[in-house]
Parts: C-alpha cells; structure tokens; sequence
C-alpha cells in the first residue's frame, strides 16, 4: 500500500469513527495563498506559514465535505489501479456522484489541491495530471526514458526532431539525462521557441531550450529543476518585457506560488535568472511598446505590497516601479523590429554577456 493510499484511508476511517461517535468530523488544510508564505533565501522558494483553514461536516457544508470525500476515494482508486485521470476527466466522473457532481472544472480543480496540500503530496501522486501542454525542449539533451510497454530504456536526442520538438510528458520523475550543454534558455512563447529552434540556435550557444508557453506547468516547471539541478546548470529565463511575465511566468518558475506553497520545494528552480525584456531594455533597443493595461498596473502594485519575493529584491521594485512610471510593456518579438533574427544576432548574445543586465 502507498503512502498516499495510506492517507487517504487513515483520513477516512478517521472521519467515520467521529461520525460514529457523535463528534463533528473535521478536514484540516493549509491555506493556500500569498499571505500564508513567506520567501525562504536560503533554499530560494516559498514556504507556507503555518495557518490552517478547516472544513467541518454541517448541514451547510455537507456537499463540499461529501465531494472532497469523493475525490480521496476517486485518487484512491487511481493509485492502487496504476491509473491517471486529467483534471477534466475527474470533473465528468463527478457527473456520476448526484448532489456531491461539480457544476464547473474550477470546483473540482479547487478540492483537488486542498487534498494534495492536506496530505503535503503533489497532484500527480493521487494520480491526476494537468491537461495542459507540458512544454517543448529542443537542443544538446538525451532524455532516458521507458517503453510503457516492454519497459525497455529509451533514449530520445533532442537535436534529432527535424522542424519539431520534443514534449515534455506529464511525469518526469523517471526521466534521466545526458547533456554537454552549458545552460538552459527557458522561454515565454512558443513563437520565440520556434524561432530559436529553426535557426538551430541551441548549437551555437550549447544549450537547451525549453518552451513553457505561459506561465510554465508543474511538469515543465519540474523538468527544468531536475535538470538543472542533476547537470549543474544556469537556468536563463525570456519573458516579455511586463507585469505578467515578471510575476506570473518568472516568480512562479524561480520560487514558485502561494497557491502551492505545499510543494514549490519541488516545482521551483531557485538558479533562475531573469534574461527577459526589461524596462531598460526597451528604451536602449527603442522597442515598440503598449500601455499597460488596468490589470497591468493592478498587478505591479498587488506585486510590491504583498509578493514577498519582490519586497526581498530592491532590483525587481526598481524594475516594476519603472515600468509602472512609463507604462509602457514590450512583446519579445518587438525585437524583430530591428530584423528577424536580431534575437539571435544581437540581444540574447549581448545579455549571456553582460550579467548585471539581469535580474535576480
């Protein structure tokens, strides 16, 4: 029996021996959000303070308390068959669970880490998995994998895809590497991705480039700490140039979220620096630009206030007051302004180079 079959019967028992005995039955989680963290330094990542939020069996409560029950007992299932379900595909099962069913996927997502972060287990190990795309990777890198059939080694050379890439699957625990490259270029979109990668430019520069495609998934976020961490390398990160991509994208991937505080000690990667557009950037190359948006301005000043990461570092407050102060923001592909491939010409050369034109 698992650990996390263990838990989950543990919990349950535990539930009916009080419902048994006349006592309120009780479900303990931490909460998740930014005001319950604080930024460790030393180990680089976000860790939970320490308050709790319970949820207790009443006649107002019943149904909450009825579906995270059912989903224990779904994850349960999924374990002890070897099996996964999407998020999605656990939002349709609930259709068969009657009162207890999730009206919308954001009900269900929402139970489902309050048990990971009960039982301090990540998603993936009470079987469920994202339905996002878990990222692209491309240059110098084998990726040791297993034939879910035979079970025999597989060994998949990242040079080798022609125009295309290799994806990074939902479970990367298993994976092994094998790489000479010199570091890894994580990269916002996956327009820039694509450039980089037709024009090869992971051979020029020896490294790996990974496309995250947003705000990266915890698939993509752990294969870059993996191998970062297992092959010693520097881990340069290419957002656009705005509140989104600061605090979304880069803080999320360096040190991870209030919302899963639980398990950043996982999905971070603490050596990330920050190789981005930055508001220096855009008046030095003279990028095209955008005002920021209402929910730009609303998330730099939600980011000094409350983001313990950014009150740590004076050169991230100097970075979003500045922004806000020209409210201005600028795509990574307001470089090809200056030529196509001017990216791989010019501005990413000149930045591996000139080291305090990053951030933390």
């Amino acid at each position: 029996m698992t650990d996390v079959v263990k838990k989950i019967k543990g919990t349950a028992e535990e539930i009916r021996q009080n419902v048994l005995a006349g006592k309120k039955a009780e479900l303990e989680t931490p909460v998740r959000s930014l005001n319950n963290v604080f930024y460790n330094e030393k180990d680089g990542f976000f860790e939970l303070k320490g308050q709790k939020k319970k949820r207790t069996l009443t006649a107002s409560t019943v149904k909450t308390f009825a579906q995270t029950l059912r989903v224990m007992s779904l994850s349960k299932d999924l374990v002890e068959t070897d099996d996964i379900a999407t998020k999605r595909e656990a939002y349709y099962v609930s259709k068969n669970w009657g009162e207890a069913r999730f009206h919308e996927q954001p009900e269900s997502d929402a139970v489902m880490d309050d048990i990971e972060a009960m039982f301090g287990v990540n998603r993936e190990q009470l079987g469920f998995i994202a339905d996002e795309h878990g990222g692209s990777v491309a240059g110098e890198l084998i990726v040791i994998d297993k034939d879910p059939v035979s079970g025999k080694e597989l060994r998949i050379d990242c040079t080798k895809f022609g125009s295309g890439s290799y994806s990074i699957p939902s479970d990367v625990e298993l994976l092994k590497f094998e790489t000479k490259a010199k570091f890894i270029i994580a990269i916002e979109t996956n327009g820039m991705f694509e450039r980089l990668n037709k024009h090869t430019y992971w051979k020029d520069a020896n490294c790996i480039l990974v496309s995250m495609g947003g705000v990266p998934t915890r698939a993509c976020r752990r294969f870059i700490r993996r191998l970062s961490d297992e092959k010693n390398l520097d881990v340069f990160v290419f957002t656009d140039g705005d509140p989104y991509g600061f605090l979304n994208i880069y803080r999320t991937l360096k040190v991870g979220s209030g919302n899963a505080a639980h398990i950043n000690e996982f999905f971070c990667v603490p050596r990330a620096k920050f190789l981005g557009i930055t508001p220096k950037d855009i008046d030095e190359y003279k990028l095209p630009s955008h005002p920021l948006k209402e929910v730009d301005i609303k998330r730099i000043k939600d980011g000094l206030k409350n983001d313990p990461f950014i009150q740590k570092y004076k050169s991230w407050q100097n970075a979003l007051n500045a922004l806000m102060k020209s409210g201005r923001r600028a795509e990574q592909q307001a470089l090809a302004k200056h030529g196509l491939n001017f990216v791989i010409s010019n501005y990413l050369p000149e930045k591996l180079k000139n080291q305090k034109s990053w951030l933390e």
